[in-house]
């Protein structure tokens, strides 16, 4: 981090002359489309073009713009960490920098073009350049939460064959305790003020980095990025997005859903693991000069969000319902915000409570939006429309959004059904790319001409979208998808569990949280229940994210048969029974 104050424009230690000459020296020859086309191609009335990369074709174009003087006056980036500490970067000297990472992992990071990396860092100005640094490379990111434990660092690196790791002191050790299981692993870069042995270190190199780095010519449907996503049953999935579905197809949504404009200064208060980063923090605001502010709070804190709303010019904020749902605990009517005047949420259901306490204290508006790490945003409540508290909005372009049966037919309003949408015989430009190995998923996707999305809902004669819950068992609790079979892997490695099923359970701020029946065995039958069911939270918080521990435990002397078929469709890990 202080290196990268250190490159600030007014410590640089170079001129803003010497800077300009750099930038016109690494600054290389291409020609974007207009961004009147755009809107043409997100709406799939023009053809999507062959060769795309958002490095080089839409940040280095608002780059020349600003040096011409006719570009946004807010920053590109705008991080505070509540410390005292800020960075405010220009889309120039995002560019500047991202070269120089860009020739990092070329360089000494010996990455290639279609290498994939495991970047698990928190709301630091490093993200940020890595993930433009890997679209200048061709190489492939993997975002991963800063949550996560040793085993979930060693079944990502295996599961991608990552070549390379990038992390902090915070998970450095734990990084080094299974990098002898993970074959393909080649290097490991520490964002990090002091070294670490067998570690490259991210200050050094920048320093010493070529500040010309020439921007790889990517196709459209190029892989650019891997997340991995819970699902009901087995480990997290690898879902693929390509260069076009990420870099293209988040136009839309930052200029309808988000309705921003270059004056405008977005904060959109996600984790970086999270496919809202990259749609809230890189390609929805950059797209249009928008600057990107950043708060690097560890811990979600309602009133450091409310403070910072009034200190600060955030015209724009993007949060959970959680997140909202803690906020108007507070009296909001003693705060003054500085400059909020559009308000956003997504990633579970908004309550219409939360939404009436918010309007009613604020004045504005919460524009709920309803999406997939897999295809982007499905439904939308949008600035000039009609807003049903409670709905998810109408269906956002380019998506044809219905509700079908088993069979694929489309049911008529009022019915429930699976929410899917339109496929016909070509596949949206917006959609990921795969289930990286995992043909079977990636075709279980689809019915006859729909893709769906594995949620059941319903649709209103005025084709707004209602959420009734997921066709699955994943868990949504304040936003983050948590899938039962992994809780259920985490509880049965104590000893004391013989059987355990987890469902969802209802919570007024985090909306479902993780509750767990617990079959005992024999030995642990007469411990304090208060003293082992906190035992069996820690231990799951030690073996998987933290996010995902029940924070609900029943002791059961067997599993209730209400959910015993739920829990069989979902292949419980038994130690009596095996693996069913």
């Amino acid at each position: 981090m202080k290196i990268l104050l250190e490159f600030q424009v007014l410590r640089f230690p170079w001129s803003i002359q010497t800077l300009r000459r750099l930038f016109h020296q690494y600054r290389t020859t291409f020609a974007p489309l207009n961004f009147s086309d755009y809107e043409a191609i997100g709406r799939c009335e023009q053809e999507v073009p062959e060769y795309f990369n958002f490095a080089s074709d839409v940040l280095d174009k608002w780059s020349q713009i600003e040096k011409e003087r006719k570009g946004p006056s807010n920053p590109a980036l705008w991080w505070i960490n509540g410390k005292g500490e800020e960075i405010k970067w220009s889309f120039e000297e995002l560019g500047f920098l991202s070269q120089k990472v860009a020739n990092m992992l070329s360089g000494p990071c010996t990455l290639q073009r279609g290498d994939r990396v495991l970047v698990i860092l928190p709301r630091i100005p490093e993200w940020w350049l890595l993930n433009v640094a890997c679209m200048r490379t061709g190489v492939i990111i993997i975002p991963g939460t800063t949550q996560l434990t040793a085993e979930d660092i060693r079944y990502r690196l295996l599961a991608s064959k990552a070549k390379c790791i990038i992390t902090t002191d915070l998970l450095a050790p734990a990084v080094d305790s299974v990098v002898s299981k993970c074959q393909f692993l080649k290097t490991k870069l520490i964002v990090s003020e002091s070294r670490r042995a067998g570690w490259l270190n991210f200050s050094d190199l920048l320093k010493g980095a070529p500040a010309v780095h020439n921007c790889v010519k990517t196709k459209s449907q190029d892989p650019v990025a891997i997340y991995f996503t819970s699902g009901a049953t087995g480990s997290p999935k690898m879902v693929e997005h390509s260069h076009g579905s990420f870099g293209l197809g988040f136009f839309l949504c930052g200029r309808y859903w988000m309705n921003l404009t270059a004056s405008d200064i977005m904060w959109n208060v996600s984790d970086t693991a999270w496919v809202k980063a990259p749609i809230g923090s890189i390609f929805g605001p950059w797209f249009h000069g928008t600057c990107v502010f950043v708060h690097a709070m560890p811990q979600f804190d309602p009133r450091a969000i409310l403070n910072t709303l009034c200190r600060y010019p955030v015209t724009t904020l993007c949060s959970a319902p959680t997140a909202y749902r803690m906020l108007v605990q507070h009296d909001l009517t003693r705060y003054a915000f500085k400059a909020l005047k559009h308000c956003l949420t997504g990633g579970e259901p908004l309550n219409p409570e939360v939404m009436a306490q918010w309007k009613s204290q604020t004045g504005l508006t919460i524009y709920e939006g309803y999406g997939q790490t897999e295809i982007g945003m499905i439904c939308a409540n949008m600035k000039g429309m009609k807003i049903k508290p409670g709905s998810l909005g109408k269906a956002a372009p380019p998506y044809d959004v219905q509700i079908i049966d088993e069979n694929g037919s489309v049911l008529p309003p009022g019915k429930e059904g699976d929410i899917a949408i339109k496929t016909d015989a070509k596949r949206p430009f917006t959609f990921f790319t795969r289930y990286v190995d995992d043909p079977v998923k990636t075709a279980s996707t689809i019915r006859g001409n729909f893709y769906v999305t594995g949620d059941r809902g319903s649709m209103d004669e005025d084709g707004y979208i209602w959420f009734m819950g997921r066709s699955d068992d994943v868990i949504i609790s304040s936003g983050y998808r948590i899938g039962p079979f992994e809780v259920e892997s985490a509880l049965i490695e104590h000893p004391a569990v013989v059987e355990a099923a987890v469902v969802s359970s209802p919570d007024p701020i985090r909306g479902e949280v993780v509750k767990a029946f617990v079959v005992l065995s024999p030995p642990f039958k007469s411990k304090d229940p208060k003293e082992l069911a906190c035992e069996l939270q820690n231990h799951v918080k030690n073996v998987t994210a933290p996010y995902k521990y029940p924070r609900k435990i029943e002791f059961v002397p067997q599993l209730p048969k209400t959910i015993t078929g739920k829990i069989r469709r979902n292949k419980l890990r038994s130690k009596e029974w095996g693996q069913i």
